[in-house]
């Protein structure tokens, strides 16, 4: 009886082999904390893996390969900057470590240009206007030059 134990015990532990996976062990990999900046300061940093704020201040994001960065502000142009994830794994004699680059992901927003300006309807000329047909001459106020003298006749 013993022997069908021990076979059947070894049989269940080699059927339990076959779903075994190393991934088990393998730990995920922690979040890893981006500063962001902006200047002007104030603006909304989202990132393209949920998480957001407004700047400066830091976020802390699953260690992706890599994502980007978007910022927005109120009358400036808005600036995505792509950020890399780089993983050095780890071995024996050393753990493994992930770095962000940039860190910090810094944005310089330009000011956004003036509303595009509605099409004008382009000026029709003015009309000259009428004048009136018996109209009296207007009085100058210079004086009237004087009429030249007729000459003395002999």
């Amino acid at each position: 009886m013993r022997r069908v134990i021990v076979i059947a015990m070894a049989t269940l532990g080699l059927a339990g082999c076959s779903s075994f996976s190393m991934d088990a062990f393998k730990s995920t990999p922690p979040p890893v904390t981006v500063q962001l900046e902006s200047a002007p300061q104030g603006a909304n940093a989202v990132t393209s893996l949920g998480p957001g704020c407004k700047t400066p201040c830091s976020v802390s994001v699953p260690a992706a390969d890599s994502f980007t960065v978007t910022y927005t502000l109120n009358k400036f142009q808005p600036m995505t900057i792509p950020v890399q994830v780089i993983r050095i794994p780890g071995d024996f004699s050393t753990p493994a470590s992930t770095t962000i680059d940039p860190n910090p992901v810094v944005a310089e927003l330009q000011p956004a240009g003036p509303p595009p300006r509605a099409a004008r309807k382009p000026m029709r000329p003015k009309k000259p206007k009428p004048t009136p047909a018996a109209a009296a001459p207007v009085a100058s106020p210079f004086p009237q030059p004087a009429a030249p003298a007729a000459a003395p006749t002999r």
